[in-house]
């Protein structure tokens, strides 16, 4: 069985500010640490459970943040970008599951270390089959594309719930709990760690027994809707083909769920100018 681990960083282990997850901060540094130990704690437990295979892949900015030789031998990293499937690049071979690691809440989200979705600048609202959704369930959605559930998530306690409300029954590692966009109770990364790689061995047992989640998947053709800051983001954006606009949102119809993911992330490209 292979595992997939997904992980962004805004949810890591002690996470509350931009300053720790931006490169050119002092603070950066010390994050792209832990972020590498929340990973290769949800790997321990992959394989404590028995996966036979585990990859990890670095979702967040550049996707250059994973400390590669810090990484579980065990493990194999997907790093850089852009990659076709952006942070669940390596999703379409043979993945049975999907863990999040480090995820964090939708744009707006109250009591949510730096809620937002893709892009704090840019993106307000996201819409998928008129449903409003936030990373997980967008990244979700291409998982469950190609079959394969999202079975855990670690991050603040208002992602975790997202998740649970979105995908059903998967496991969580609650590491922070946030009382606002930039203020959290925080585990000490031993502690948070501990809780990532029971929560993790729980979730491919699940799966091995064939009691996880069923795999998200949206009806086709998908149709998605961008809200985004500014309008003249709304002007570049609308550069692509076949978008409609209403206001600040811009919408499109794609064929499938890797199709609206690839034109989700270039229109909220070309809105950057």
């Amino acid at each position: 069985m292979k595992i997939l681990i997904a992980a962004d960083m805004e949810g890591i282990s002690g996470v509350v500010h931009w300053d720790q997850v931006t490169p050119g901060h002092a603070e950066y540094a010390r994050f792209r640490r832990i972020m590498t130990q929340d990973v290769n704690a949800a790997i321990a437990g992959a394989f404590d459970a028995c996966a036979e295979e585990v990859a990890a892949t670095d979702g967040h900015r550049d996707n250059l943040n994973i400390l590669v030789e810090e990484l579980d031998l065990r493990a194999r990293l997907n790093s850089g970008g852009p990659s076709p499937l952006s942070m669940v690049q390596g999703v379409d071979v043979d993945v049975g599951g999907v863990m999040f690691v480090g995820y964090h809440a939708r744009a707006g989200s109250p009591n949510a270390i730096l809620d937002h979705t893709w892009s704090d600048s840019r993106v307000a609202n996201l819409w998928l089959n008129g449903k409003i959704t936030g990373e997980i369930g967008l990244n979700a959605a291409v998982c469950g594309h190609f079959d394969a559930p999202v079975i855990m998530i670690s991050g603040d306690q208002t992602a975790c719930a997202e998740a649970v409300e979105t995908l059903g029954a998967v496991e969580v590692a609650v590491v922070k709990y946030a009382t606002g966009r930039m203020a959290a109770e925080c585990l000490p990364p031993e502690a948070a760690q501990k809780k990532i790689r029971e929560a993790a061995s729980r979730a491919v047992n699940r799966l091995r027994m064939g009691r996880a989640a069923s795999p998200y998947r949206l009806e086709s053709p998908i149709a998605v809707a961008i809200e985004f800051a500014k309008s003249e983001m709304v002007d570049r954006a609308m550069l692509l083909s076949g978008a409609r606009r209403e206001d600040r949102r811009v919408e499109f119809t794609a064929e499938d769920m890797p199709s609206a993911y690839r034109l989700f992330r270039a229109v909220v490209t070309l809105a950057k100018g």
